[in-house]
C-alpha cells in the first residue's frame, strides 16, 4: 500500500478544515477516521461550540454531495428517505429522493425527531441503503451521516434508543475553546470563514483510499487485546451493559483508519487507547451517572487496567 497517499490526505483534509475551525485538530482527525472507516459520527455538545460549522467546512473540503435535515418533532420519515408521487405529465408514480441521497448527511439536532422518523435513519446508517414503498434503493458510496444533539434541553426532545446511538460509529463533543482560540474564531467570523475554503480533495483519491484501509493488518496479540477491552466491559460492575459485537467491528475498522492516516500498515495498542474511549462510550450504559464524560471515565478505567502488548506487533 502506497500510505503517503494517506498521510497527505490527512495533512491536506485537516488543515483546509482548521482555516474554519480553531483548535479542533483532534475532533478534525477523528472524523476523518470515521470517514474512511465508512461509520457515522454523533456530535454531542451545547449550542455554538461549532457542530454545524465543523461538518459544513468538512463536507466541503472533501467536495461531495451535502444535505442538512434540520429534525423537528413534526418530521416525518418520507421527509428524508423520500416519496413516491404522482407525475401528472408522464402519467405514473415517481420517486422523489429525500435528502438521505447525498454524500454527507448532517441531521441537526436529531433528538428532537420522534422515534419513528429516528428509525427512519437505522437501515440507511447501517446497510447504506433506503426502502420506500417496498423498492430498496442503494445510496451513494460514500455515505456518512453527521448528528447534532443538545445533551443539556431536554425539553421536545426524544433521546436516541440503544439501537439508534449504536449505528453512530463515534460519540465526540468539542467543548469550549480556550481564551486565545476565542479571539482567534471572533477575528475568523468577522466575514463569511467557509467562502475562504474549497475542495481539497477529488473523488478519484477518495475511492482509491477506501479500497486500501480495509488491508491494514492488526496482530493477533493486538486482536486479543481489543477483545480484551470489550470483554471487560461485559463484566465489569460499574457497567450495566457492555459493548455488543458490532462495536468490536467498528473499533477494529476505527483503528485500520486511524493508523493508514498515521502511515501505517498495521495496528498498534496505542490506536486501540486513543480510539476505544470515542467508540465506545455511546455502547455502554454505566452505573449510577450517565453521559458521555462519565462513559469515557470508565472506558479509561479499563484501558488502565489491562496489560498492553509491547512487543512483534507488525502482523
Amino acid at each position: 500500500m502506497d500510505m503517503e497517499k494517506f498521510t497527505a490526505f490527512k495533512e491536506i483534509t485537516a488543515g483546509n478544515v482548521a482555516k474554519v475551525i480553531v483548535g479542533k485538530d483532534r475532533e478534525i482527525e477523528l472524523l476523518l477516521v470515521a470517514f474512511l472507516a465508512g461509520g457515522h459520527v454523533l456530535l454531542e455538545d451545547v449550542p455554538g461550540t461549532g457542530k454545524t460549522m465543523m461538518i459544513k467546512a468538512f463536507a466541503k473540503t472533501l467536495d461531495l454531495s451535502f444535505k442538512r435535515v434540520q429534525f423537528t418533532p413534526d418530521l416525518l420519515p418520507s421527509d428524508i428517505t423520500g416519496i413516491n408521487f404522482y407525475n401528472q405529465k408522464r402519467g405514473d408514480f415517481q420517486f422523489r429522493p429525500g435528502p438521505l441521497f447525498a454524500n454527507i448527511v448532517l441531521g441537526d439536532e436529531i433528538n428532537r425527531a420522534t422515534p419513528r422518523t429516528q428509525s427512519a435513519l437505522l437501515e440507511a446508517m447501517e446497510e447504506k441503503q433506503v426502502t420506500v414503498d417496498g423498492e430498496t434503493r442503494r445510496l451513494e458510496r460514500p455515505f456518512m451521516v453527521l448528528a447534532t444533539q443538545n445533551p443539556v434541553e431536554s425539553y421536545g426532545t426524544f433521546p436516541l434508543p440503544e439501537a439508534q446511538l449504536d449505528r453512530f460509529l463515534l460519540r465526540l463533543d468539542l467543548g469550549y475553546p480556550s481564551r486565545e482560540e476565542e479571539k482567534a474564531i471572533v477575528r475568523r467570523n468577522l466575514g463569511d470563514p467557509l467562502a475562504a475554503i474549497g475542495p481539497a480533495v477529488q473523488g478519484e483519491e477518495l475511492e482509491t483510499l477506501f479500497d486500501q484501509v480495509a488491508r491494514v493488518t492488526i496482530h493477533p496479540e493486538v486482536m486479543d487485546y481489543l477483545v480484551d477491552i470489550v470483554e471487560e466491559s461485559r463484566v465489569r460492575e460499574t457497567i450495566q451493559l457492555g459493548v455488543s459485537p458490532r462495536g468490536t467491528i467498528a473499533l477494529f475498522k476505527a483503528c485500520q483508519a486511524l493508523a493508514a492516516l498515521s502511515g501505517r500498515e498495521y495496528i498498534i495498542p496505542e490506536d486501540i487507547k486513543y480510539l476505544a474511549p470515542h467508540v465506545f462510550n455511546h455502547r455502554i450504559i454505566a452505573r449510577g451517572a450517565a453521559g458521555l464524560a462519565k462513559s469515557r471515565e470508565v472506558i479509561k478505567g479499563i484501558l488502565e487496567s489491562l496489560l498492553v502488548p509491547l512487543e512483534n506487533l507488525r502482523a
